[in-house]
């Protein structure tokens, strides 16, 4: 395995907003067991969303964000006949949300030059209005699920 977070019976709500999600983000979002950077950086990255979005709740916004970043639909590659076709298939919820979180980070990653916790911020708040990175590799793979349509009678 890539990266091992928490499973979900032993994972218990972050401190500040009592949300198993946040702390699902928070464990993924930290390095070499660095929990507390991993944390003051999300809280810092959601004191700026604060900034931006004045009406609007910061875990509301963050929320709203993970779930304008989740995939309905993907394709996965299946083997008939000798050839592999990619099959477009129904998400499951957690992976929804697994997939959701790792976009977003890997499009913080990807941004150089600027503090954590501003990247984080602004591409939280890109995803809450449903553009940046992350919406556009989960449009991506609709797409390319949209486009694969004429193999879905293998998705069995």
């Amino acid at each position: 395995m890539a990266r091992i977070t928490a499973s979900r019976d032993t994972l218990k709500p972050d401190p500040r907003y009592g949300s198993l999600l946040v702390s699902k983000f928070i464990n993924c979002l930290m390095y070499d067991g660095k929990k507390t950077v991993a944390q003051n950086v999300f809280y810092d990255a959601l004191d700026e969303l604060k900034k931006k979005l004045p009406e609007v709740e910061p875990l509301d916004a963050f929320t709203q964000a993970i779930e304008n970043v989740k995939p309905h639909i993907e394709v996965r590659s299946k083997r008939v006949g000798g050839a592999a076709y990619q099959v477009p298939m129904q998400v499951n919820r957690t992976r929804q949300q697994s997939l959701a979180i790792r976009w977003l980070l890997f499009a913080v990653r990807d941004k150089k030059g600027r503090p954590t916790h501003l990247k984080l911020a602004d591409e939280l708040y890109a995803a809450y209005n449903r553009e940046g990175a992350a919406v556009t590799r989960r449009e991506n793979v609709h797409r390319m699920a949209d486009a694969n349509k004429a193999f879905a009678h293998f998705a069995w």
